[in-house]
């Protein structure tokens, strides 16, 4: 097994590229829009839980490209983001001027190319993979601008990106972005299709990752672009977390450490105290935390996957292994029965957790569409698969 790479950054740099992150020329009028969200980035490397996700993702850009490693972000909507989230080009309020940033760091050793892309994901994606085989040392990424909308690449994906190690000894870095998760936005705006590609995972062939954390991110997008095993990687990237203040980090996560493949419980020391240990990946892990029955169950602990493929089945057996009193292991998700990543998960956590252990999961029933079109439906689903997961 390849040794894992070093992806924490001195505290020194990411200031000094944190404040060459918001520089623009004299005279560029920022939309007024703008401003607020731009400044909270500089005093975010000041404050406790101060780093959201997109700002997390500009420092691991601007941090790799000092160290040499060109990279490549395309996609819809990408140099703004879809959520209003991103915004690594600024354009002047009162002329229109371009200006990105991150294309004029001082000490950058490579290029970052960055540009949208339509909405023709095969085409796109096609052109991504050939690009990224073409150009190993670089760190190339494209991202839907909703994680279903991969679909209409399905067929570049299954045929290239996953089986041409198998097939023809070909590999790349080539990183999928695909926001995933359920916020009641309907079937077309909920699932990235987490089945599909973990199905699809044999043979060391791909990496699968469903961060709940901005310095997973960070430390993932980092060890993604100088693993010595190049593998293509796909990111469950979320939504409502990109924002969201428990989902926050602060400068020590980026200095120290590195992307970790399971988060465990840290608020139930007890080890002999609990009883029933919840899985589960992305989102729903906030969820969870927030839940009422939280405080009221000190017998339940949590665990995130954080890397579904390859799967940390030794992690995972040897922590659940450190609770002498477990009963249950239940594997929680908001996709459907048949869907998100609960087909693959149950037969390994069988094969891990001692036999005295029962293995349960908890999550929508069978559906043939992805999510609830309907917010109060979806809400009464999520509440109910919290409450069942406490239960």
């Amino acid at each position: 097994m390849a040794a894992e790479p070093e992806t924490a950054v001195p505290a020194d740099l990411l200031r000094e590229l944190n404040a060459q992150l918001l520089a623009v020329p004299d005279g560029f009028t920022v939309n007024p829009k703008l401003r607020k969200q731009l400044e909270r980035r500089r005093e975010g490397l000041l404050a406790p839980g101060g780093i959201d996700w997109a700002h997390a993702e500009a420092l691991a850009y601007a941090s790799l490209l000092t160290e040499g490693t060109p990279i490549r972000l395309t996609g819809q909507d990408t140099e703004r983001g879809t959520f209003s989230q991103r915004h690594l080009v600024l354009h002047d309020a009162a002329n229109g001027a371009r200006w990105a940033p991150i294309q004029h760091l001082l000490g950058a050793r490579a290029p970052f190319e960055l540009h949208n892309s339509p909405l023709s994901e095969f085409a796109c994606v096609g052109f991504e993979y050939g690009y990224a085989g073409a150009a190993p040392e670089a760190l190339v990424l494209w991202e839907a601008q909703f994680g279903d909308f991969a679909n209409g690449a399905e067929v570049i994906i299954d045929q290239f990106i996953f089986s041409g190690l198998a097939k023809w000894g070909q590999t790349s870095r080539l990183t999928l972005l695909l926001p995933h998760g359920y916020e009641g936005q309907g079937p077309e705006h909920s699932s990235a299709r987490l089945e599909r590609f973990l199905a699809l995972g044999a043979e060391g062939n791909i990496r699968v990752a469903n961060c709940t954390t901005p310095e997973q991110y960070f430390h993932l997008l980092r060890r993604q672009a100088r693993h010595p095993e190049m593998r293509p990687l796909v990111v469950m990237t979320p939504k409502s977390l990109l924002r969201l203040p428990a989902a926050a980090s602060s400068l020590e996560d980026l200095t120290a450490g590195g992307f970790r493949a399971v988060l465990w419980d840290t608020e139930r020391p007890q080890l002999d105290g609990v009883t029933r240990v919840l899985l589960c990946s992305g989102k729903v892990y906030y969820d969870l935390l927030a839940s009422p029955r939280r405080a009221e169950t000190p017998h339940v602990a949590i665990g995130r996957v954080e890397l579904l493929y390859p799967f940390p089945a030794e992690e995972i057996g040897h922590y659940v292994a450190r609770y002498a009193n477990l009963q249950e292991i239940v594997w929680v998700q908001e996709e459907p029965r048949n869907m998100g990543a609960r087909k693959f998960v149950l037969p390994k956590l069988r094969d891990v957790a001692p036999a005295s252990v029962a293995i349960k999961d908890v999550s929508r029933p069978e559906r043939a569409s992805p999510a609830e079109g309907y917010p109060a439906a979806h809400q009464a689903e999520q509440a109910r698969i919290v409450a069942a997961a406490f239960a």
